[in-house]
């Protein structure tokens, strides 16, 4: 059983990003809100790894590897 609260937002967004919505949710079968709720969930974990990366980048003491070396190290 799903025990997450749901908060309703109310945000303006351009007609043609929800003319795509709404056709994507027509062939899917699916409601605007599961599609924008996914979109905001892909967004936010891909916004996350990308921070990641940057902060990675950004760190001095990290060791960088060639891809020589990361293959030996995955033994591929």
């Amino acid at each position: 059983m799903n025990t997450q609260i749901s908060i309703a937002i109310s945000s303006r967004i351009p007609a043609d990003i929800i003319n795509n919505i709404d056709e994507i949710a027509q062939a899917t079968q699916r409601n605007r809100s599961f599609h924008i709720k996914k979109a905001l969930e892909l967004y936010i974990e891909n916004y996350a790894d990308l921070q990641i990366s940057l902060d990675r980048l950004k760190d001095g003491g990290d060791k960088i590897i060639d891809i020589d070396q990361m293959r030996n190290k995955l033994n591929v």
